[in-house]
């Protein structure tokens, strides 16, 4: 039997520590967590991904009374990217999120399991490296490359 671990590198910076192309991301995605639509979680999560054009889309989540149907930010903003802008790959995706009392979370906020798929589908598809910055009061993750959220993904080299 062979024991492995898997180790991932990242940064905790303070907002202020942020470079200002990134800082301005995060904004992005804080101000799309104010066009949320969450009236059952009401946990507000807003995304905005800077594509290699210079182009920024946002997207925020889209609850539904029958749970399984609504989306994610970050996939409401990569759906957008895939259809009106094919061609293009995100360079950087913020995500940032408010809780049930409208604060932004101390911690910063992961994408989940479904969304990590599509961002590393995404980032296949355009064969890139997508940096994420995951925004908290407490601190904003740099993590350079969706491989580190989700190592073992599944993609279509298994098909």
């Amino acid at each position: 039997m062979e024991h492995l671990d898997i180790h991932i590198a990242y940064q905790r910076l303070a907002y202020e520590e942020l470079a200002e192309a990134d800082r301005a991301l995060v904004d992005r995605a804080k101000e799309a967590t104010f066009t949320s639509y969450a009236p059952y979680s009401r946990f507000s999560v807003g995304a905005a991904a800077l594509l290699d054009t210079g182009e920024t889309v946002c997207g925020s989540n889209q609850e539904n009374a029958a749970t399984p149907n609504g989306i994610c930010a970050e996939r409401t903003a990569l759906s957008y990217i895939g259809a009106a802008y094919p061609q293009s790959a995100v360079k950087t995706l913020a995500i940032a999120a408010r809780d049930s009392s409208g604060q932004f979370t101390e911690r910063p906020i992961p994408p989940c399991g479904m969304c990590r798929q599509v961002l590393a589908e995404t980032e296949q598809r355009h064969d890139t490296t997508m940096r994420v910055l995951l925004y908290g009061t407490s601190g904003t993750y740099v993590i350079e490359g969706v491989s580190s959220l989700l190592p073992f993904s599944f993609d279509g080299t298994f098909l």
